[in-house]
This record gives C-alpha cells, sequence and structure tokens, in this order.
C-alpha cells in the first residue's frame, strides 16, 4: 500500500461582510501579514489572502455573525520564535491578547480574536 503524503497548502476562514475592512486592518497592519493579490475571478467575492512562508491564509466573506466565532474554540495556531517579543509588539499595535488558561507543556502561549471572532493562537515552543 503506498504511503498518503500531504502538505498545508492554505486555511480559509470567514468573517461578515461587515467587518472587511476591519480584518484588512487586523491582518495587515495588526499581524503584518503580506496581502497576496486573488485570481481576478474570485476577487470579486471581497475577502483577502495572505502569504505566512509556503502556506496562505484565506479570508472569505460570509453573511455569519461575529458573535456566534467569538465562543469557538477552533482556531489557527502560528509558531513564533520569541512569544514575549510578538506579544509587545501586538500590544503596542493595540490588539487584545487573552491570556493561555489551559498551559501546556512544551509550548508556552497566548491568543487573539480577529474582528470576525475566529480564534487564533500564537506559541513559542520551549524545551
Amino acid at each position: 500500500m503506498s504511503e498518503l503524503r500531504f502538505t498545508v497548502d492554505h486555511v480559509q476562514i470567514t468573517v461578515p461582510r461587515a467587518l472587511e475592512a476591519a480584518t484588512r486592518r487586523f491582518y495587515g497592519e495588526g499581524l503584518g501579514f503580506a496581502e497576496v493579490p486573488k485570481p481576478p475571478e474570485l476577487a470579486r467575492n471581497g475577502g483577502m489572502w495572505y502569504r505566512l512562508g509556503a502556506v496562505q491564509l484565506h479570508v472569505s466573506l460570509e453573511d455569519i455573525d461575529a458573535a456566534a466565532n467569538s465562543a469557538s474554540r477552533r482556531h489557527i495556531a502560528y509558531d513564533v520564535g520569541d512569544l514575549d517579543a510578538v506579544e509587545r509588539e501586538l500590544r503596542r499595535r493595540g490588539l487584545d491578547i487573552i491570556p493561555d488558561r489551559q498551559p501546556t507543556p512544551g509550548f508556552r502561549r497566548f491568543y487573539l480574536r480577529d474582528p470576525g471572532g475566529n480564534r487564533i493562537e500564537i506559541s513559542q515552543r520551549v524545551d
């Protein structure tokens, strides 16, 4: 039997249409993600794409309630080399940090919520 191999190409999240501009500021200015152009046939739908190394984050627009996301534990996790420096910079940029209430051995982390209520984990591996 042959082995199946997968790599992550992109992750897609959704935000309410009314929060498109706030979400673009959050990811672009707040987190400093580099926006990449969407193909023309998809750009007319709104939303945005960001490149993070070999992986992309696709943010699509839906008619959803952001409050429904704010209670969810589903999330994207980003690994950083210096958690304290990243936290200081994100606070300086005006982002609200959510402390880790369930520490896990081998990791230090905190969370954010984007304007659409999507949960974001920022973590650093520790020995």
